[in-house]
């Protein structure tokens, strides 16, 4: 699969604009220093392991301190992940992590905040939590671990699971219509969405590279195996036979063309908008769609998250879909205090407003 950019493996410098203010490291870092001296605990086979090494190598490149490194989960199999990065993290409550780093990303520009989540967490008891800092744009980066399976809970449907999927919740086949994260990442128009998948280790690596790179709020959705409840869930993205046709990848700049040989491209209907797969023998090279991430629109970007499989997944984008730039909200938050401040006004006159005009003493 193309990695998203061309990035060096390494970096000494603090080239992420989405971590300007973060200090950096006194000395280089190593994979070593963001493992933690827990047990990692998940099935045999779980593709929570291979984001978990992909992470710990990838932080190092950021040449940030760990100490200022926070990691904020829900609940779920992967909200164990701050057990096991070596950084300050929270372990919170179910589908509230955004909230909770929506107040650690405001209250402290000097941190690199990370979101773990899973589909269950943040799509169902935490769908509020999400599209809210996803529209205020919160300079934080949220990783959806999307199985579409409820794993830790020994295999509910989820909130993506497809319709007709026979689970211990559902034994005659789940009626609901599944929820397309990356759909509905862009219809909050978050500035930043991407894709992929946790088998690809060179793609994951580049999106969260890029993920880091954005100020504002990054949303990356990874395709996740569950061997346990949902196995081969994304067989069709991983089996080298099938992979070709099966992955749209999503390279700025470059024409949406995909399978074995490149017979295969994606173009726009130029009276609904919609996109389609199509033979690129039938309509030539030059009629396929140019991928350009970096549209102010969102309708474009969510056109082509459409093209993902409703039902078991056979084909889907990956990359990133969209990544645009945008005040961040705690960017503003510090910008306005420190308006307040130039106009003369003390924590005695904040602390007079907040009190307003209707308080009691009660002793």
């Amino acid at each position: 699969m193309t990695a998203v950019d061309d990035r060096p493996a390494t970096t000494t410098e603090a080239s992420f604009r989405g971590l300007a203010g973060v200090p950096l490291a006194l000395e280089p870092l190593n994979r070593k220093d963001f493992t933690s001296d827990q047990e990692v605990r998940w099935c045999p086979g779980c593709g929570d392991y291979a984001v978990l090494a992909a992470f710990q190598g990838f932080m190092p490149e950021l040449g940030i301190r760990k100490e200022n490194t926070v990691i904020i989960s829900g609940i779920g199999c992967s909200s164990r992940f701050p057990y096991y990065v070596d950084s300050y993290g929270m372990h919170s409550i179910h589908g509230r992590a955004p909230a909770i780093a929506t107040g650690v990303a405001t209250a402290r520009e000097d941190a690199a905040v990370f979101v773990i989540t899973g589909d269950g967490d943040a799509l169902s008891i935490g769908g509020n939590h999400l599209i809210h800092v996803l529209r205020r744009n919160l300079n934080l980066t949220i990783l959806l671990f999307n199985n579409r399976i409820y794993g830790l809970t020994k295999g509910q449907y989820s909130p993506t699971s497809e319709i007709g999927k026979v689970t211990k919740s559902t034994p005659l086949g789940s009626l609901d219509n599944p929820f397309n994260p990356v759909s509905l990442a862009l219809g909050a128009e978050a500035t930043f969405v991407a894709r992929t998948i946790d088998s690809d280790r060179k793609h994951l690596t580049s999106v969260l590279r890029a993920a880091a790179d954005h100020r504002g709020t990054s949303f990356v959705e990874i395709y996740q195996n569950c061997p346990i409840f949902n196995d081969d869930a994304f067989a069709a993205m991983k089996d080298p036979a099938t992979s070709a046709d099966a992955i749209i990848p999503l390279t700025h700049g470059q024409p949406i063309r995909f399978g074995i040989d490149g017979h295969l491209g994606v173009v726009r209907d130029p009276q609904t908008g919609a996109f389609r797969v199509v033979e690129v023998a039938e309509v030539g090279e030059s009629a396929l769609t140019v991928h350009d991430a970096h549209l102010a629109d969102p309708s474009y970007a969510f056109g082509l998250s459409r093209l993902t499989d409703a039902g078991v997944l056979h084909r889907a984008p990956i990359g990133v879909f969209r990544d645009v730039e945008a005040p961040a909200y705690d960017d503003l938050v510090r910008e306005q205090i420190d308006l307040a401040r130039g106009l003369g006004d003390t924590e005695d006159d904040l602390q007079a407003l907040i009190n307003g005009g209707d308080t009691w003493l009660v002793r």
